[in-house]
């Protein structure tokens, strides 16, 4: 009896798990009939071109060779389960939006486009948008290589010597907070081109969070870890390299989050001081003219830049510790 019992609860279990695969795809379908059935509200003069329509039946057609595959992959599966609820919920909103919009017109159409004008944005204007992604990435990455090269070698110094935390410290509690957007009228003067200005913006928004964290990631390092490799007669260069940088790894790569996060607001900000093409550019344009379906396919392109590159470093964070699993819940 107890064998059966078992045997039930655990057939009711995998009931379950195989309902949430179906999840996403139930909520995909539900979203497209709607947008099948309702017809456009009467006031909305703009015509539908079917972009979000398209959109919806690849999204179906993909979350179905998702399901069948998690059918017989009992890993994918469960990594699909977990994420099964987020996703089905993300097209019930997307749902919503576009019945509050392009159905209901609950919205003012002026500063709430409905999906399918919000597409239509990617269609028509991609090279322009292309160009201006290109464009933000190099404004970033060159920002991002100063600001951390910078501040990890500023850390450096102000966890390891003495006489540079003496001088250096209280120069980075004093500038540190200050807001990198709050230097934009020194960086207009003394910089000779708005990019130059720009870059230096976005190194400075990185440049504090990954000094505090390398300097304090030094400090805490444990000092039996550098007795022994002074008592083995390693030098000093060898004890930063091969003892303090690598016990600080877990720190630095807080301050390198930190740092990446802040730098994608003042990228946005940046672009805005008379920088030729640029996402952030971009936004501010289609803003003043009003265009305000530009203005979501901008803001779109930075969510989606922003998440890669964040889950990139997190890969990259996981494997450069991986030794660190198990130890810290990540």
């Amino acid at each position: 009896m107890e064998k059966i019992l078992i045997r039930s609860a655990a057939a009711k279990r995998e009931t379950s798990s195989q309902f949430y695969h179906f999840l996403p795809l139930l909520s995909a379908l539900f979203c497209l009939a709607v947008d099948r059935l309702l017809p456009m509200h009467d006031d909305i003069m703009v015509k539908n071109k079917g972009y979000f329509h398209i959109f919806m039946i690849f999204s179906c057609a993909v979350l179905l060779v998702l399901v069948l595959y998690a059918m017989i992959s009992p890993d994918f599966a469960k990594k699909f389960r977990y994420r099964a609820a987020f996703i089905a919920v993300a097209f019930l909103l997307l749902n919503l939006y576009n019945l509050v919009t392009e159905k209901l017109l609950l919205l003012p159409q002026l500063y709430f486009p409905f999906p399918d004008k919000i597409l239509n944005v990617f269609i028509g204007e991609h090279r322009v948008l292309l160009k201006c992604l290109l464009h933000s990435t190099r404004l970033q990455f060159i920002g991002l290589a100063f600001g951390v090269v910078s501040g990890f070698l500023t850390g450096l110094l102000i966890g390891w010597s003495k006489k540079a935390h003496y001088w250096i410290n209280p120069l980075v509690k004093l500038m540190g907070p200050i807001p990198s957007t709050a230097w934009i009228p020194i960086t207009l003067v003394a910089f000779p081109t708005t990019f130059g200005a720009s870059v230096f913006l976005v190194a400075l928004s990185v440049w504090f969070p990954v000094t505090v964290q390398t300097s304090s990631g030094i400090q805490n390092a444990e000092k039996a870890y550098f007795e022994v490799a002074s008592t083995l007669g390693a030098s000093t260069r060898y004890q930063i390299a091969h003892v303090a940088v690598p016990a600080a790894l877990p720190s630095i790569f807080l301050g390198l989050f930190s740092g990446v996060c802040s730098s994608f607001i003042t990228l946005m900000t940046a672009e805005m001081l008379g920088v030729k093409y640029g996402i952030g550019w971009y936004v501010n344009w289609q803003r003043e003219i009003m265009s305000y379906a530009n203005v979501y396919a901008g803001l779109i392109i930075v969510a989606l830049f922003c998440y890669l590159f964040i889950t990139l470093l997190f890969k990259f964070r996981s494997r450069w510790l991986a030794w660190q699993k198990g130890v810290i819940q990540w």
